[in-house]
């Protein structure tokens, strides 16, 4: 089978030839630049860069080694904007590795802290001393009492995430965004036999944390919940229009359109089921419908945590993959989730506790927690395999190693 194949298998809930692997479609199943380096160390490959896809993450573009060294099955349609010398400044990550920064992104080194900004020169967030990655350090409408959003769009931009953008979605505010999507879907489609992904964002919960800061706007949810409301009826008009673009454009062309919103901690969902309910299922529904009706690309949907109690209504609003399938949290019981929703849903991770086994295990520990996981998941199609979320710094390269060894095994 090909790559897509492979993948379209899995999505349409059947066995494929042998498991679909995942490195590095979205922002939540890559892997971060410096266990990159290490691990192109450990094997002794000197050639190629280290390019930071996403800088708030510190993530890395996986090179073409990487993809056919471990089998990877699909890519995301940013890496096709990543080929330009000119748009990457050479940069140095925390431990001392050399990579490659995207130029796009205005950074500043002030005493011993990386600052990121906006193209205002806004400061968005921060990366200080022992950190190895980005944090949000200013939210626009923190301690606002407006109700009006009509410069939301313009707000978006002065949070770290809505600001830093990658390879793709730089280009968004030029007038033939949506032809060079298509050129570019189209040259990857036939150059290559991956299955394609594109992320479309579409966060709700999450964008209200980045503009209010959590505590205000949890308490918002309850003391002001017609301004959140308009917040979110503001943030869904944004979306749809993102979806309408992207869908124009590829959706004919990619196999998975990407939406991302952290609903879960380690132990419990982050507010109740009536909340989810109220302020996030309808808009979430609206959105994937309009995926699915205009479109045969699939919904996947990124939220990290333990969302078990919220998977049936993840179903009924029109999510067809679920990522990371964080096994560690409350709730997240490999066994359990398969045979409960794996009729109706594709697990896109779970393939092995990156927290715990992948970070701290030894290889033959990795290798028996992902045969494990891969006979639950994979039964009867539904499962891609990926790590729960990143590959973060701190992973042995021989744990990484033994990883991809096992899936393919």
């Amino acid at each position: 089978m090909t790559s897509r194949a492979r993948i379209l298998a899995a999505l349409n809930h059947q066995e494929p030839d042998r498991i679909p692997i995942d490195c590095g479609s979205m922002r939540s199943t890559g892997i971060m630049g410096m266990p990159y380096n290490a691990l192109k160390h450990h094997l002794g490959i000197n050639t190629g860069s280290t390019k930071m896809y996403d800088m708030v993450q510190q993530l890395a573009i996986p090179e073409q080694w990487y993809l056919d060294r471990f089998g990877i099955d699909c890519v995301d349609l940013a890496r096709a904007f990543s080929d330009a010398d000119a748009d990457w400044i050479p940069w140095q990550l925390p431990d001392g590795s050399p990579a490659l920064r995207p130029a796009w992104v205005p950074l500043e080194f002030i005493g011993e802290t990386w600052l990121c900004k906006n193209e205002a020169g806004l400061v968005l967030g921060k990366m200080s001393p022992g950190l190895v990655y980005f944090t949000q350090t200013h939210h626009p409408l923190a301690g606002n009492e407006t109700e009006d959003f009509r410069n939301l769009r313009s707000l978006l931009g002065h949070t770290i995430w809505g600001s830093v953008a990658d390879p793709a979605w730089r280009h968004a505010g030029r007038s033939d965004f949506a032809q060079l999507l298509r050129q570019k879907a189209l040259e990857l489609r036939n150059t290559t036999d991956y299955a394609i992904m594109f992320g479309i964002g579409g966060n709700l919960f999450e964008y209200g944390q980045y503009l209010y800061g959590s505590e205000e706007f949890l308490v918002n949810l309850l003391l002001e919940p017609l301004k959140v409301e308009k917040l979110l009826d503001s943030l869904l008009e944004i979306h749809l229009e993102t979806i309408d673009t992207v869908v124009s454009a590829i959706g004919d062309i990619v196999d998975v359109l990407v939406f991302g919103d952290d609903l879960g901690s380690q132990n419990s969902t982050l507010i109740s089921h009536d909340l989810y309910r109220k302020f996030i299922f309808p808009r979430q529904q609206t959105m994937f419908s309009r995926v699915h009706a205009r479109c045969p690309a699939k919904v996947f949907l990124h939220s990290c945590g333990a969302v078990s109690d919220f998977i049936p209504d993840l179903i009924e609003a029109g999510v067809d993959i679920l990522n990371p399938v964080q096994l560690g949290a409350r709730g997240m019981d490999a066994p359990r989730l398969k045979r409960e929703f794996g009729r109706d849903l594709v697990f896109w991770g779970g393939g092995i506790d990156t927290q715990h086994v992948l970070a701290t295990g030894t290889p033959e520990q990795v290798r028996t927690e992902v045969l494990r996981n891969c006979e639950i998941f994979n039964r009867n199609g539904g499962f891609v395999f990926n790590q729960v979320h990143n590959i973060v710094e701190g992973v042995p390269p021989e744990n990484i190693v033994a990883m991809y060894g096992a899936v393919l095994e």
